[in-house]
């Protein structure tokens, strides 16, 4: 994944150098979302919503080095959309909740991709690489 959004940014380095009144905890799960317009560093996007459509939680192999990359140990399946098209899916993001909650991490997909009613959209277990540049 390629951006971290301004609030893991300063939550990141307020941690490292032990800075401010925060205390940064891992969240207790990680959860994917899909985007149909995509986010920016600050935020908001356009996530899709309705349908069947749900964030799935992820889980990640430690990070690995060269590189300091981590990669998610099981499939994420969304869908089957139900009702309705989820759209174009454009890009994906990382949560600290299931629903609302902040936005860590966001890239765009290498191609979009549309997901119809009745269609599942899968990022297969070790396709989805978080890294450190």
């Amino acid at each position: 994944m390629s951006a971290a959004s301004n609030y893991l940014e300063v939550e990141v380095l307020d941690h490292i150098l032990g800075k401010g009144s925060r205390n940064f905890t891992s969240p207790a799960s990680l959860r994917v979302a899909l985007f149909t317009v995509m986010p920016t560093d600050a935020g908001g996007g356009t996530e899709v919503s309705g349908n069947d459509y749900a964030r799935q939680e992820a889980t990640f192999a430690a990070a690995v080095s060269p590189g300091g990359t981590a990669t998610t140990t099981g499939d994420l399946t969304f869908g089957p959309a139900n009702g309705g098209d989820f759209g174009t899916i454009v890009g994906v993001g990382i949560f600290d909740a299931t629903t609302s909650g902040n936005l860590l991490i966001f890239t765009t997909l290498a191609a979009n991709k549309t997901v119809s009613d009745g269609d599942t959209f899968v990022i297969s277990a070790g396709n989805l690489t978080v890294s450190l540049a």
